[in-house]
């Protein structure tokens, strides 16, 4: 993962990090990734505070194998995930607006995080063949 990326992850964890214990927690968690809509919550088949745990450990089973169970994501683990999820993203802009849609990392700031982080060039690329072709552009 290059220095940018890096440093987006570390901002993201800080930024959910809200007791600055250095780990984070189902408490972190809340606030910051809503499991309220989560499919099996919303059926009634599982909590939101179980929902919240099987993402905390989403986290730490990317880092070791032999990991002690413990409901904490380290800095280390957590950067380690998204070292695997930097590896499938080519591009450094998509991966900078992956995180501050996921993490909502700019709430706020006006800095429009849930819009496209590129220019119309690059829009070019992931369009649809019929919205290249239309008269507005």
């Amino acid at each position: 993962m290059n220095n940018r990326r890096l440093k987006l992850v570390n901002q993201a964890f800080s930024i959910i990090d809200k007791d600055g214990s250095g780990d984070l927690t189902i408490d972190d968690l809340r606030g910051r990734y809503d499991a309220r809509n989560h499919p099996e919550v919303k059926a009634g088949k599982k909590t939101e505070d179980q929902v919240l745990h099987e993402f905390l450990k989403t986290f730490e089973s990317m880092y070791d194998y032999n990991r002690i169970d413990d409901d904490r994501v380290t800095r280390e683990e957590f950067i380690e995930y998204y070292n695997y999820v930097s590896a499938s993203i080519d591009d450094d802009r998509y991966f900078e607006l992956m995180m501050n849609n996921s993490w909502r990392m700019n709430d706020g700031a006006d800095k429009n995080w849930n819009k496209k982080g590129w220019g119309s060039k690059y829009d070019e690329r992931f369009e649809s063949p019929s919205r290249k072709s239309s008269p507005e552009r």
